[in-house]
């Protein structure tokens, strides 16, 4: 993972094929098929992932992680949208 300060408020992230294919894979395709079709995830830091899981799953969008702690100290939720984007959605739980 490289992270890029764009300004106090904002991160970019770059992550590789194989990094994220371990968190979104079986339930979509590992990012390597994906050669010339749209695809990115955007990774949204909010104060509650777990509300987010749950009105996506009443809404029946299609969840890809449920809510989970994760090792870079992030609790997080990961939806695809209709265009097979990947949208994260973390709080932070511990300072890494």
């Amino acid at each position: 993972m490289t992270e890029f300060i764009l300004s106090e408020t904002c991160k970019l992230g770059l992550m590789p094929n194989d990094g994220i294919a371990k968190i979104i894979t079986p339930k979509t395709k590992h990012p390597s098929t994906g050669t010339g079709i749209p695809r990115c995830e955007l990774y949204f830091t909010v104060d509650d992932p777990d509300q987010i899981y749950t009105y996506a799953s009443a809404q029946k969008i299609l969840v890809v992680s449920p809510p989970e702690d994760r090792d870079w100290g992030h609790r997080v939720v990961y939806l695809q949208d209709p265009d097979g984007h990947i949208i994260a959605f973390a709080k932070q739980i511990k300072n890494t």
